[in-house]
């Protein structure tokens, strides 16, 4: 017997699902981005790196590693979880699971201090795990809490929760930062108390989708061949493995949601390399200051969460493939601008124009892949989305490095990365979605 699943659109659903997005953003900018990273490399590690195995790492050298690792676990567990979670209609409990154990971990980084090195990495290891991890399950929902008409919006609404959430912890945790001689605290403790108030963020936050985010129960799910396995949880990995080789299999009948797969991955990755590599391009390149490089990136947080609806209303009108379209052919606008810029102002002025398409390519990406996949496979296959977006971190940057080294200017590698958005754009045009939704409705998977 199956319990019906709440009906779509329905406000107090989607309030609970977009608070998510609210809850965890404030891991990803105060922890992953904002505040971890420089006191992990300036404390905890500090300018002489640390030694491992005999030889001696740059904090920055063991922090990319880590990040990398995180990536590469996610990218193994993502697609077997999200297979075991629809088929036993887990998916609420797997996005609780790892909401509130990443949030313990980040909690546990308030007690790193300098020297503490393996501490640090494994929490900060198991706390980006959990982030990634339950992301997936909480895109699977996305279909299942909107109609395909209301997706973009949906979908735009969530990301704009998470800009302005993650956006707001950021700015209090950066304001304790700056002003921590009037509270009486060092520097170094105002860091840690931010990111212990990401952590609490996080986790508090997390109670509304647990109260007003619910999933259709399934009785009897795990498979005659697997209910007398010992050790329940070696069953619900092989259901999950065998699942997940079905789908692989299958998965060259959906051409055209594959085809968009290959597309996000390459525009995908021209965006993660605008994020990722924009704060080292202004200091490096364009000699900013700090303040000016944090004053920016949270102009970013709070743009693009009107960008994600802004751009809700055009998908609505133009349709969401032209949507995301505009929003690449704005991304390259973008790049060509910054490889010009001379200026503090010129620099907030790219700030702005990459907040609004920012917000707009992710939400329109997530939306209209959510549109082509089969409902009740959605977390698995949000979990290829999620191994495709991990993908899409890797090249952008090598080829930043590679240019940088070779013409000592950065100015020539932000410039390489409209290759990506244009080659994306490309594939993206030959993307047909009736023919996806075709074969989503056809039952072949």
């Amino acid at each position: 017997m199956t319990i019906p699943f709440p009906q779509k659109n329905n406000p107090k659903t989607v309030f609970g699902w977009c608070m998510y997005d609210w809850a965890n953003s404030a891991y990803n900018t105060t922890v992953a981005v904002g505040l971890l990273p420089v006191y992990f490399a300036s404390v905890v590690v500090g300018p002489d790196g640390a030694t491992i195995g005999g030889t001696t790492y740059s904090a920055t050298a063991i922090w990319g590693f880590v990040v990398g690792l995180a990536a590469f676990i996610a990218f193994l567990l993502s697609p077997i979880l999200g297979a075991v979670a629809d088929l036993t209609s887990a998916k609420k409990r797997f996005l609780l699971f790892f909401a509130y154990t990443g949030s313990l971990f980040t909690l546990l980084l308030y007690f790193s201090e300098a020297g503490d090195v393996w501490s640090t990495l494994i929490f900060f290891l198991i706390s980006e795990v959990c982030f990634i991890s339950a992301n997936v399950f909480y895109d699977a929902f996305l279909p299942h809490i909107a109609t395909d008409d209301k997706m973009d919006m949906v979908s735009g609404k969530g990301f704009s929760y998470g800009y302005v959430g993650g956006g707001l912890q950021l700015a209090l945790a950066f304001g304790l930062v700056a002003t921590h001689d009037k509270f009486g605290i060092s520097q170094t403790q105002a860091v840690r108390i931010g990111i212990l108030g990401a952590g609490l963020w996080w986790a508090g936050f997390t109670i509304f989708t647990a109260k007003n985010l619910f999933e259709a129960n399934r009785e009897n799910t795990l498979p005659e061949q697997y209910r007398g396995w010992r050790f329940p949880p070696a069953a619900y990995a092989g259901l999950g493995l065998s699942q997940l080789f079905k789908t692989t299999k299958r998965l060259r009948k959906f051409r055209h949601l594959v085809l968009f797969l290959v597309a996000y991955m390459l525009y995908n990755d021209g965006i993660q390399t605008v994020i990722s590599l924009s704060t080292i391009y202004g200091k490096d390149e364009l000699k900013l200051s700090t303040t000016t490089l944090l004053v920016t990136l949270l102009i970013i947080q709070g743009v693009a969460s009107v960008g994600a609806i802004l751009f809700s209303r055009v998908a609505e009108l133009a349709g969401t493939k032209r949507a995301i379209m505009s929003t690449l052919v704005l991304w390259s606008l973008v790049v060509v601008y910054a490889y010009f810029i001379e200026t503090t102002i010129q620099f907030f002025a790219v700030g702005i124009m990459a907040g609004i398409v920012l917000g707009g390519s992710q939400a329109l990406s997530r939306s209209y892949y959510g549109s082509m996949i089969p409902e009740q496979l959605s977390a698995e296959y949000y979990g290829f989305y999620t191994v495709f977006s991990k993908f899409s971190a890797i090249l952008g940057p090598f080829v930043f490095a590679i240019i940088r080294q070779m013409t000592g200017s950065a100015r020539n590698s932000i410039l390489s990365i409209v290759a990506f958005f244009i080659v994306g754009l490309v594939i993206l045009y030959f993307v047909d979605e009736k023919k996806a939704r075709e074969a989503k409705n056809s039952g072949d998977f």
